[in-house]
């Protein structure tokens, strides 16, 4: 009787399943393998070859039917499914895929693919594919840009672009210079990544709108309206080595006429490790927290004006294993300890007046408590910053111009900075877009800067674009740089380790030429993928180069002009394919050649790899709602400070890769739960190498000899029949030291953290 039953169930739900049959097109051609799902239910199809699908046993009710595919808008239909078979079709537009908003080439919102400057767009997706703390490791998959680690021991860095030094870097925050000079460190930290809207990278020089600072290229990060955020969010996760992160805020509406997003950072690792063996920390222990908040005010006429402000504050260490707070600033344990209060405010305001004036600023106070060693370095910085632009379109002409001034304020505890360096830099400047019929486009600028220590600075540029279709896009930019270099607060080597630094002249300012080549292309496959491919060729010729020279005397950092010439070249790709089944992939690939000609001999530049390669691939299986993502990088070999003929360290970095996976599970309403590995090859610079951080046994050089005789002298290398000349202070080698080395961490190319697993939870509330 029970199975009479059961089988009169079964027959009565096969009786009342329908069957859900439908087509998928784009602009009504066939597009394939389309996942189509019903929302809240494990019931779902992808479209065939030809477009066709199938949903069988569908019980009667009301569903969300959605079709997904990459690279294509997401569409929702709300269906009931009766007593027939339902036939639902479906007719998918093309997403903006290379047709984002970007403000950062021109100061002006305009598609991308518009703009006569080449500019490259990573979004919060982007960000969310390898999680990181802040906006400096997340870089690490971006082709052509490379956060550059300069400390082994307390792990600050910069970012490099086109293999120039990360002070060539000019980092904005909505558009304002705010990360510059000693906070480009620590600006690309406790900006939580839920709150970014996107991420706008130019390569090349932006002088003439952006300043002497923006001659390698320059990063904006763009945060998102507040009433356009989520209502709440929270991203939390936590490493197998310790690390925890959190990302916390809300938006709110206040009164009638303004909008609310707060958001707050907080990173912690408090567990020293040591895999390498050498008594120092791999990774440097910090606790760090940032407050962010974003007032948006609603006017008439739709006329802008935005407030925003963040503070940040960090503790941060690395050294010698033994070491705690106690011997901070000592000579017993070796430890360096940063200590990092700053504040943030900057603004938006449209005039009430019929024209399109916006007035922008922003200051920042920066104060640095911090000691390597018994070496301390206290130093505050101040930066104010106020902009006019008038935006004038007429006819075929877009006109743009603008009047800034910029205050500086710096003081240091170093014998470099006996005074404090304060300066006033006024600034004009103009843009015209020229329309040359529908296909041509023609920029002109120029900038004019006056600073009392160098007087006057006129930076001119150009940009070309030339659209044949709409879906190719050439573009030729050409421009010129002027970089003011403060040695102490771009070179973290002049402060750690026992290298004396010397600064062999006054120093002139830099003066750059750069030209870049663009290309831009869309393709369209049958199958219904979509590729775009992004080319660019430059050249850049510098004048007056300031580097630091680690390589004349291994005791010394010595800084002069080259009396030469220096340049950098190369060629990237980057390839952005959205495929069938919901992959996506993204593959980049730089080819350069950095070096200075000096008295006819060519060298290429330290810490700057021949090639790079990074990738970011996605797959999305709609039924199971999981996520995989696979990014990565290649970086090739580069040149390494060695400190003497002796040092048995390599040369050259090897090539080497740092890999990444992530799985995601986004079926549950509002939460995302995400985990994966970090480092999967388990990558370190100490492999190859008898140790990374030299004499770190011996930090203080307590054991170390110099020869003090007024004069070069021959010595016997220990255990070997072989004599070196070692110059006037220059280190002999012993048997306590035979490789006539002093303390040094400034061998460094790439981070020492090792494989690790990650777990991390999202909640969204839209």
């Amino acid at each position: 009787m029970r199975s009479l039953i059961l089988l009169i169930s079964v027959l009565s739900l096969t009786v009342n399943a329908q069957t859900i049959t439908g087509n998928t097109t784009t602009n009504g051609n066939i597009l394939s393998y389309v996942n189509i799902y019903l929302k809240n239910t494990k019931k779902g199809a992808v479209s065939n070859d030809d477009g066709t699908f199938k949903i069988r046993n569908i019980e009667a009710g009301t569903y969300t039917i959605i079709a997904s595919f990459t690279g294509y808008k997401t569409q929702k239909k709300t269906i009931t499914v009766l007593s027939d078979d339902l036939v639902v079709d479906f007719d998918l537009s093309e997403s903006e895929m290379l047709e984002e908003v970007v403000v950062t080439g021109t100061l002006k919102a305009v598609s991308r693919l518009e703009s006569p400057v080449p500019v490259e767009v990573y979004t919060s997706t982007f960000l969310k594919k390898n999680p990181t703390p802040n906006i400096f490791e997340a870089l690490q998959n971006v082709n052509g840009v490379r956060p550059q680690i300069n400390c082994n021991v307390c792990n600050t860095g910069d970012i490099h672009i086109n293999g120039l030094e990360g002070p060539y870097t000019l980092v904005l925050i909505d558009g304002m210079p705010i990360v510059s000079g000693l906070s480009t460190v620590y600006g690309l930290s406790g900006i939580p990544n839920s709150l970014i809207e996107q991420i706008e990278i130019v390569k090349g020089p932006a002088s003439s709108l952006y300043g002497s600072e923006a001659v390698g290229g320059l990063i904006n990060v763009i945060t998102k309206l507040p009433e356009n955020a989520p209502r709440t969010f929270l991203d939390s996760y936590v490493t197998g080595w310790g690390e925890s992160n959190l990302d916390l805020g809300f938006k709110t509406k206040v009164g009638n006429k303004a909008y609310l997003l707060m958001g707050v950072n907080y990173f912690n690792y408090d567990n020293p490790i040591d895999k390498n063996g050498d008594n120092f920390t791999d990774l440097t222990l910090q606790n760090r927290i940032s407050a962010f908040q974003k007032w948006d005010f609603k006017r008439s006429n739709n006329k802008i004006f935005s407030l925003a402000g963040r503070y940040y504050y960090e503790d941060r260490w690395g050294g010698d294993m033994q070491w705690n707070p106690t011997f901070r600033g000592g000579d017993e344990v070796y430890g360096e300890s940063i200590y990092t209060s700053r504040f943030e405010i900057l603004g938006k305001y449209q005039l009430p007046v019929s024209e399109n004036v916006l007035f922008q600023f922003s200051y920042t106070d920066h104060d640095q408590n911090s000691v390597y060693g018994n070496t301390p370095y206290l130093a505050q910085q101040r930066i104010g910053f106020g902009q006019f632009t008038w935006d004038k379109p007429l006819k075929s002409h877009d006109l743009l111009f603008g009047a800034a001034v910029r205050y500086n304020y710096y003081d240091d505890s170093t014998p470099a900075t006996a005074q404090e360096d304060e300066v006033v830099i006024p600034s004009l400047f103009v843009q015209d877009e020229i329309k040359l019929g529908n296909k041509h486009t023609l920029l002109l600028g120029t900038r004019y800067d006056y600073d009392k220590r160098h007087g006057n600075i006129f930076t001119p540029r150009m940009a070309y674009k030339f659209k044949p279709t709409d879906d190719d896009i050439f573009r030729v930019n050409a421009g010129t740089g002027f970089r003011v270099v403060n040695i102490f607060t771009e070179e973290h080597a002049a402060l750690t380790g026992a290298r004396d630094v010397i600064i062999a002249e006054a120093l002139k300012p830099e003066r750059s030429y750069n030209i870049n080549i663009n290309y831009l292309k869309k393709f369209y496959t049958k199958s219904g993928a979509i590729i775009g491919l992004d080319a660019s060729a430059w050249y850049t010729y510098f004048n007056n180069l300031i580097l630091p020279d680690y390589d004349t005397n291994p005791n010394q950092i010595i800084y002069d002009n080259l009396d030469g010439k220096a340049t950098t070249k190369g060629l990237s790709l980057n390839l952005d394919a959205m495929i069938a089944s919901g992959i996506k992939v993204l593959v980049g690939g730089t080819l350069q050649e950095v070096s200075q000609t000096e008295n006819g001999i060519k060298q290429r530049q330290i810490l700057t790899e021949r090639f790079t390669g990074t990738w970011a691939v996605s797959y999305k299986n709609y039924k199971t709602n999981l996520t995989l993502d696979y990014t990565g990088n290649l970086y090739g070999p580069m040149r390494l400070p060695l400190l003497g003929e002796l040092d048995p360290r390599s040369e050259y970095s090897p090539t080497w890769s740092i890999q990444n996976v992530q799985l995601t599970f986004d079926g549950l309403t509002n939460f995302e739960i995400y985990g994966g590995v970090k480092n999967l090859l388990n990558w370190t610079p100490n492999r190859g190498n008898p140790f990374i951080v030299a004499r770190s046994n011996d930090p203080f050089d307590e054991n170390v000899q110099f020869n003090k005789t007024g004069s070069a002298g021959t010595y016997n290398v220990p255990n070997t029949n072989r004599t070196i000349t070692v110059p006037n202070g220059g280190v002999i080698p012993t048997a306590n030291n035979p490789y006539a080395l002093t303390f040094d961490p400034s061998y460094v190319y790439g981070p020492n953290q090792g494989i690790r697993a990650f777990l991390g939870l999202r909640y969204t509330l839209n």
